[in-house]
C-alpha cells in the first residue's frame, strides 16, 4: 500500500507561503511518499488556495510524486474551462496529475458562485462527460479545444463519493479509481465500500483526508472532532491504525498533515507499515 500526503495551507502560513509550499512538497518527495494532494473550498469563512494553481506551482519543484486533488468540486465551474485547466496541469506536471473530483458537500461554496446546490448530483456526471469530450478534442458548445500532444484523454480521474451503488459503479466503470472519505467513513465501514467497488470491477481505491497529528496537544479542529478515521493520536496508536488501514486492501491512503508542522512528515514516515 502507498501513502500520500494532503496539504492544506492556512492563514498562519501566509508569510513565505510559496517557499513553505516548495519545501513541504520537496520533503514529501524526498521521504518517498507517493504523492502530494490538496482540497477544494472557498466559501467557508477561511482563506484557501485554488487547488489547480497551487499544484501548478509545485510542478517544477518536484520530479516523481503524483499531484492530486481530493477532491475538486466539479459542479462549481464551467466544465470546458475546467477541462482546459486540468489539461494544463497534466501537461506541466508531465503526466503526474491525479484529478480527484466530486459533487461538492458544502452549500456555502455553491452560493458563492451562484450555482444551485440541489443540482450538484445531476451536474457531476454531466460535467465529467463534457470534460472527456474536451480531452478527446471533440466540440461541445462551439469549436473544439486543441489538445496538447501527450495529454489526449485527459488526466486519470478519481471519483470521490459516498458509498452508494450509483457512485461506486461510476467510479469503477468510468474512472481510474474511487476516493473514499476518511472523515465520514470509519475503519469498520470502509471495507464495505471497497468490496462493492472491487465487485464492480474497480481497480484504484484510496481513503482520503485522514487527519493526522502526532503532537501531544493538537489544535482543535471542527472536522477532526467529527471525523471517523483519523491519526490524531499517540505514535504507538498511529502505528496500529496505519497497519489497520493497510490491511483493509486499499491501494493508497491520503493523510492530512498540518502544513505548518512539516517535521511531522519524518515522524509519519517512520511509522508506515
Amino acid at each position: 500500500m502507498r501513502f500520500g500526503i494532503v496539504a492544506i495551507p492556512t492563514a498562519q502560513e501566509a508569510n513565505g507561503l510559496f517557499e513553505r509550499a516548495i519545501a513541504f512538497a520537496q520533503r514529501v518527495e524526498a521521504l518517498g511518499f507517493a504523492g502530494l494532494w490538496t482540497t477544494d473550498a472557498f466559501g467557508r469563512g477561511s482563506v484557501t488556495l485554488d487547488p489547480l494553481l497551487f499544484l501548478s506551482a509545485l510542478c517544477q519543484a518536484t520530479e516523481r510524486i503524483e499531484l492530486g486533488t481530493c477532491v475538486l468540486q466539479v459542479p462549481l465551474r464551467h466544465p470546458v474551462e475546467q477541462a482546459h485547466r486540468a489539461q494544463t496541469l497534466n501537461l506541466l506536471s508531465r503526466g503526474r496529475f491525479r484529478f480527484g473530483v466530486g459533487s461538492g458537500s458544502t452549500k456555502h461554496d455553491f452560493d458563492a458562485v451562484q450555482v444551485d446546490y440541489q443540482r450538484r448530483f445531476k451536474l457531476l456526471p454531466e460535467y465529467l462527460a463534457v470534460m472527456r469530450k474536451v480531452w478527446a478534442g471533440e466540440p461541445v458548445h462551439g469549436p473544439a479545444l486543441s489538445v496538447w500532444p501527450g495529454t489526449e484523454g485527459g488526466p486519470p480521474v478519481y471519483l470521490g463519493a459516498w458509498r452508494s451503488p450509483r457512485w461506486i459503479n461510476l467510479a469503477a466503470g468510468h474512472c481510474a479509481g474511487w476516493i473514499a472519505s476518511g472523515i465520514y467513513a470509519s475503519l469498520d465501514d470502509l471495507p464495505a465500500g471497497l468490496d462493492m467497488f472491487r465487485k464492480a470491477g474497480g481497480k484504484g481505491a484510496l481513503p482520503a483526508n485522514v487527519f493526522t497529528d502526532l503532537r501531544p496537544d493538537p489544535p482543535a479542529h471542527p472536522l477532526i472532532a467529527h471525523a471517523k478515521t483519523t491519526l490524531v493520536c499517540s505514535k504507538p496508536e498511529a502505528r496500529d491504525r496505519l497497519r489497520r488501514i493497510a490491511d483493509l486492501g486499499f491501494d493508497d491512503a491520503l493523510l492530512i498533515v498540518p502544513f505548518g508542522a512539516s517535521g511531522m512528515l519524518d515522524e509519519i514516515r517512520e511509522l508506515l507499515p
